[in-house]
């Protein structure tokens, strides 16, 4: 299998809202997800370009793909019920994308050291092939290698915080193992589908003790016949051994109260 050097990362799922009608997403828009990977951070809610966007986004909660006018947007993160300040927040960035392209943003790193980490997704992938990355998002882990268990790395030395480059393997089931440099395993992940025709981004987050797997669709070939990515919590054919580990979290995060959007961009 090609190996890939890793450096990864992740963190809050700010949640940017649709474009205003009649903007034409191929030509004007881009495509933006964000995911919430701060382990110690409380919810908190997002302004963007100073208007209220989302509220009580919750950790390990992703937005899905939205669209968002192609530009450059001041993006704000406040602790949930906080009056919004100029200048207050506690974390910060001016984020510009670009149109036709797709993104994953994240704010990691523990409450104390918030980021913001931006990575561009892929929109293609070879017929009958899969395509896979990974994310290294807990801040106290340590480096390690994401491979088949007892065999070759996909993808070697990731530390935090940084997203790898994409590798494309051949569709199937795999059974994979987070472990580190020395072949120690730290995470198993056994019946991992890749399905063919599809991109994925799976991101370690939580402290080292605690290590979880977040896994997204970036993007089906089948399902997209504008060539756009696709929302993000993967397919009925995923393997129920991992990609449930993610539904079972994101369920119990919701539970307690989920993200709401409550403005739209303005042109």
């Amino acid at each position: 299998m090609k190996k890939i050097f890793v450096s990864m990362s992740v963190a809050f799922v700010l949640v940017f809202s649709l474009l205003a009608a009649g903007v034409m997403a191929d030509n004007h828009t881009a495509k933006l997800r964000v995911v919430h990977a701060s382990p110690d951070a409380p919810a908190v809610d997002v302004y963007v370009n100073g208007d209220l966007t989302l509220e009580e986004v919750p950790f390990k909660a992703d937005s899905g793909y939205l669209d968002v006018p192609a530009g450059t947007h001041n993006v704000e993160v406040f602790a949930a019920g906080t009056e919004y300040a100029e200048g207050e927040a506690v974390l910060q960035a001016d984020l510009t994308v670009e149109a036709g392209k797709a993104y994953t943003v994240a704010a990691a790193n523990t409450l104390d050291s918030l980021e913001f980490v931006v990575a561009e997704d892929s929109m293609e992938v070879t017929e009958g092939k899969a395509k896979i990355r990974v994310g290294h998002l807990s801040p106290d882990a340590p480096a390690v290698d994401v491979g088949i268990i007892g065999g070759d790395a996909l993808f070697s030395g990731a530390e935090f915080p940084a997203i790898t480059d994409y590798a494309e393997v051949d569709a199937g089931t795999y059974d994979l193992e987070i472990r580190l440099p020395d072949g120690t395993q730290v995470l198993p992940l056994e019946g991992t589908e890749l399905a063919a025709g599809t991109v994925y981004s799976v991101f370690a987050v939580n402290t080292v003790d605690s290590l979880e797997v977040l896994a997204l669709v970036d993007y089906e070939m089948a399902a997209s016949p504008d060539g756009m990515p696709t929302t993000g919590l993967g397919t009925p054919e995923q393997s129920q051994t991992n990609w449930m580990l993610m539904i079972a979290a994101m369920a119990a995060v919701l539970a307690g109260g989920g993200v709401v959007l409550r403005k739209r961009f303005q042109n």
